[in-house]
């Protein structure tokens, strides 16, 4: 169990997202403990010469009468939380192969939800990195080259088809760094038209006022030249707000302006930028480590990178080439 800052000891503790039928098992905490009456996804305390691991097929088994097979238990996202009087890190894992029926065995109320209808306020404020992680998808999408006008969403058009079914809202981020602002306004006002009608999510990318003009986007991704000149969350809370990172520093000022999630790389060799310097997966994994927010993996990555990724700790993949056609 790691230090805190000033000495004061950290609770470690397992977390388990155990998802069912695209539902996931919550629990609402006894009024009497630390946070009480607020939802927790279940889990407990990791004790001494124990493992994560084991630790959580304990506690769900002590909890809720379900066997978790330690083989499927998959890393989601690590999690410290200063709540004044108690710093906790929440160590956060999931499975799709629990076995049994779900039951309160402690007197809690338990129940299997949507990860969409999921609240900030109805869990302690630890929780909410994981929220955002659940309702965040795998693979994060990423326009290339683009042209303005009717080209452009033809090009778009084109690509969504090529989206790979997923399990939660496919989110697209229009990228189109040298277009001029009059130009972008226009293709993202068109662009939000057709990805609102095939069941995507739009994210545009640069400055804060590109978001200001189509408010009704489901976000906004932030280059790291424009998140760094910022104090505060520009977007409102509910819409996505991602950053561009490249290391520990740049991840901890997005976290402090209130990203919900960055991009790290690049990871790998890209064609857009041969020898150029790279993070490698043992660098990666170390960022993702301190990382209190979830992680696309972004720079020579493909789907089939997606389990090193998660395995890392990472959300999943973003970029360009897997699913944006080539010239």
């Amino acid at each position: 169990m790691a230090t805190a800052k000033n000495d004061v000891r950290e609770v470690h503790v397992a977390v388990g997202v155990i998802v069912r039928e695209g539902r996931v098992l919550i629990a609402r905490r006894p009024d009497h403990v630390h946070q009480g009456g607020l939802l927790e996804f279940p889990g407990g305390k990791v004790e001494s010469e124990e493992t994560v691991q084991a630790a959580l097929i304990r506690e769900i088994a002590e909890e809720t009468g379900l066997e978790i097979p330690l083989g499927t238990l998959r890393p989601v996202i690590g999690v410290r939380h200063d709540y004044g009087d108690k710093h906790v890190f929440l160590d956060v894992w999931r499975t799709d192969q629990a076995q049994g029926e779900a039951h309160g065995r402690e007197g809690q109320s338990i129940d299997w939800v949507s990860p969409e209808s999921l609240r900030d306020e109805d869990f302690p404020a630890a929780n909410r990195p994981i929220i955002r992680a659940l309702k965040l998808p795998s693979l994060l999408a990423i326009t290339g080259d683009i042209s303005a006008g009717d080209i452009g969403i033809e090009q778009l058009r084109k690509a969504l088809v090529r989206l790979p079914a997923r399990d939660r809202l496919p989110l697209v981020v229009l990228r189109a760094p040298i277009m001029g602002a009059e130009s972008y306004g226009s293709l993202a006002e068109s662009a939000l038209e057709l990805c609102e009608a095939a069941g995507v999510g739009l994210v545009l990318h640069g400055p804060t006022d590109v978001f200001d003009d189509n408010p009704d986007a489901a976000g906004l991704h932030l280059p790291w030249r424009e998140a760094e000149k910022l104090e505060a969350r520009p977007v409102p809370d509910g819409v996505w707000l991602g950053v561009s990172c490249h290391d520990a520093q740049q991840i901890d000022h997005a976290v402090a302006i209130g990203s919900d999630y960055v991009t790290l790389g690049p990871v790998k060799p890209t064609a857009t930028h041969p020898g150029a310097p790279i993070l490698g997966w043992a660098k990666f994994r170390d960022l993702v480590s301190c990382a209190p927010i979830p992680v696309f993996g972004l720079g020579g990555l493909e789907p089939t990178d997606l389990d090193e990724v998660q395995q890392a700790g990472g959300q999943g993949v973003a970029g360009i080439r897997y699913w944006w056609p080539q010239n």
